[in-house]
């Protein structure tokens, strides 16, 4: 395995003729289940992926701040007193968006030499944006010996995404690069903040296999299917005091209510309300060590983003579905905002390898594309 993070600091020195002052990283994520929940004030259980955003940082000139993105192929350079988005290289906003951030929290910023070097893939639904911005925050904090708490930077990078990159996002993915542990997931309440790690088995593996679907389509979906979360509330609401999200409704009050929703209203609901019920059980299921229980909710959690919340397409339905021939594997979904994107399976530690080559064979037989496979 490469090492990233020297690799970063050799390509500062590169660049720069000099020594970084330090080297930052931040991990990608997978959601295990829990599954357009978040804007909804649910649950998510996500866990960080063994690929990493690395950001090296050492004393730049004045104010200014120059950027090389290595996986980009681009350089950016900005002053820190006219922090402004830059549509030649949107890739360097997040960067512009942490300095923004760190300065209206009082901050005063040097300038910096900055690289930028990851293997997190980028849109593939891994959170490769919100390694980049907790990795450059933590490059920025810790050129200017700012200490920072690791809620208080995912809060941070949160705020960059949503008012500078426009990228109006929930938490999860921000907590989990910001406080998730290699080899655990990270139970999230949605709404409280509150959290904690959840040991995950040790004889099963993390396999994320992207399918390397372009999800162009994922945005106006996904903008979509939150109005049609808020007109399920705006409903129910009129009828049940105390039902300000989806979070907020049971699974009787959703029987309760149903006929008064629309049909399409209705699916979508429902898969928000069971999946908060199969985050919660997972929870217990993991705690117990109950994997096979575990892996059917995660079955589960597909077919309801598949049939309910319509988030899924044919490439990810064929990876799903051709795992249920696999004894070696637990569990199989999609992960992330859908319409592409990769899928996560819970497999047997000494089943990965077969399950590698039968997975990417499979895919191919029925997509004609070839599949990549990450083992977390």
């Amino acid at each position: 395995m490469t090492d990233l993070r020297g690799a970063t600091a050799e390509l500062h020195r590169s660049l720069y003729g000099r020594e970084p002052q330090g080297v930052n990283g931040a991990a990608g994520r997978v959601n295990l289940i829990g599954e357009h929940t978040d804007y909804n004030d649910g649950f998510v259980l996500p866990a960080p992926i063994d690929r990493h955003v690395w950001v090296s940082a050492a004393p730049g000139i004045g104010d200014r701040v120059r950027v090389h993105a290595a996986d980009m192929g681009d350089r950016a350079e900005f002053s820190l007193s006219s922090l402004m988005k830059d549509p030649e290289h949107p890739w360097s906003d997040y960067i512009r968006g942490v300095a923004r951030v760190l300065s209206d929290e009082g901050h005063r910023l040097i300038g910096a030499d900055m690289a930028v070097h990851g293997d997190v893939p980028i849109g593939a639904g891994l959170s490769s944006s919100a390694a980049l911005l907790v990795a450059s925050l933590r490059a920025f904090a810790s050129l200017n010996r700012i200490s920072i708490a690791p809620e208080v930077a995912a809060h941070l990078a949160r705020r960059a995404e949503n008012e500078f990159v426009g990228v109006q996002c929930g938490i999860m993915d921000q907590y989990v690069a910001s406080l998730g542990e290699q080899g655990k997931a990270l139970f999230i309440d949605c709404r409280s903040l509150e959290h904690r790690q959840v040991e995950l088995p040790r004889d099963h593996r993390v396999v994320v296999v992207n399918t390397m679907k372009s999800r162009d389509l994922a945005s106006s979906a996904y903008n979509e299917r939150r109005l049609q979360c808020v007109e399920a509330v705006r409903i129910i609401g009129k009828r049940e005091a105390g039902v300000a999200s989806l979070r907020d409704v049971s699974p009787e009050m959703l029987v309760k209510h149903w006929a008064e929703l629309p049909p399409v209203i209705q699916r979508r609901a429902r898969h928000v309300v069971t999946e908060n019920q199969r985050v919660q059980e997972s929870v217990e299921l993991l705690g117990c060590g109950y994997v096979d229980a575990f892996g059917e909710l995660m079955y589960d959690s597909h077919e309801s983003l598949r049939h309910d919340y319509e988030a899924s397409c044919r490439e990810l339905d064929v990876l799903v579905d051709a795992t249920l021939e696999m004894r070696g594997v637990a569990g199989a979904r999609m992960t992330g905002a859908g319409f592409g994107g990769c899928t996560v399976n819970l497999v047997e530690g000494d089943y990965v390898e077969r399950f590698t080559g039968a997975i990417k064979e499979k895919y191919f037989r029925s997509t004609a594309k070839q599949a990549e496979v990450y083992v977390v």
